[in-house]
């Protein structure tokens, strides 16, 4: 079965992200993105914080910190990649605002065809063995194929069938929950998730990096002056990022090979799944803060 697992599991991730955007894309409609034009300083802000001041705090990290080529290439995985379609669900509970949380989301899942392989290449193109050489085609194409093609189909779905969106939406969500449930018990099973091979400052790093997201999310966003509904917002977008999409890059950028190891790959692979855990406690952490703070009338934003 690991053997199986192993021949395929390109695909494995690539089925288990087109579920997830299929998913997504039966939520949205086109006038969701409408929303961006009534609220241009909040999603200028969002995207500034996703595709700016991400990649940044991670090139501090990756600079600063004294880390394995396998975290550094996991934690420019998860600089480079959109928000992640849990952001927006962590918004409403958190009582944001969810149509900017859509948007911004939206939006990133739209310019990581161009912005992911560049700050992919920004971040680790120090850090690659001299022979490597980025795919940006690769990867431009397959955010095309495997994102931004289902993410449409999705949004066709929930005009055409609006009755059945809600239903497919969620089986779609549940079948991509059980591909990274298969990713991860086919990487356990491969001996390739192993806190003995990882070390437990780099651990703390990396739980320092996630830390210091909600810090840039929480309180960068402050100086501002956005509406409180638009912070919590902004602050779950670039807290909780597209891992599904991760996994995918990490296996277009490291193709596995029948019979051989790559302790870089999977390292990177343990980083993005470590984080996938930890984004959610943060998420929660979050969610429950923010719903024990009262909004001001005076800077609620106007949702619709």
């Amino acid at each position: 079965m690991i053997g199986l697992y192993i021949e395929y599991e390109y695909w494995v991730a690539a089925v288990q992200l087109v579920l997830a955007m299929l998913g997504m894309g039966a939520g949205l409609r086109i006038a969701d993105f409408k929303k961006v034009a009534l609220q241009p300083k909040a999603v200028t802000v969002g995207l500034s914080m996703q595709l700016v001041m991400v990649p940044l705090v991670a090139l501090g990290f990756i600079v600063l910190a004294d880390l394995p080529p396998g975290m550094i290439i996991g934690i420019a995985i998860i600089a480079a990649i959109p928000g992640g379609t849990v952001s927006n669900i962590f918004t409403f509970m958190a009582r944001g605002n969810v149509p900017l949380s859509i948007s911004i989301t939206a939006l990133t899942s739209l310019a990581c065809l161009a912005t992911t392989p560049i700050i992919l290449d920004f971040l680790i193109a120090d850090y690659m063995p001299d022979s490597f050489v980025m795919p940006a085609a690769k990867v431009a194409i397959e955010i095309g194929l495997c994102l931004l093609l289902p993410l449409g189909l999705g949004m066709l779905v929930l005009k055409r069938f609006p009755q059945y969106a809600p239903r497919f939406s969620d089986l779609c969500v549940k079948g991509s929950l059980t591909g990274i449930g298969i990713i991860v018990l086919g990487s356990l099973g491969a001996g390739r998730l192993n806190f003995a091979n990882t070390s437990t400052d780099d651990i703390a790093v990396l739980f320092a990096f996630i830390v210091s997201l909600t810090l840039v999310g929480v309180w960068l966003t402050k100086g501002f002056a956005l509406a409180q509904q638009d912070n919590r917002a902004i602050e779950m977008e670039v807290v909780v990022r597209n891992i599904n999409l991760g996994f995918l890059l990490k296996v277009s950028l490291f193709p596995t090979v029948a019979g051989e190891s790559n302790p870089v790959a999977d390292m990177a692979l343990f980083t993005m799944l470590l984080y996938g855990a930890w984004q959610l406690a943060t998420g929660i952490f979050l969610i429950f803060w923010r719903r024990r703070q009262p909004i001001s009338p005076s800077l609620a934003s106007s949702q619709q």
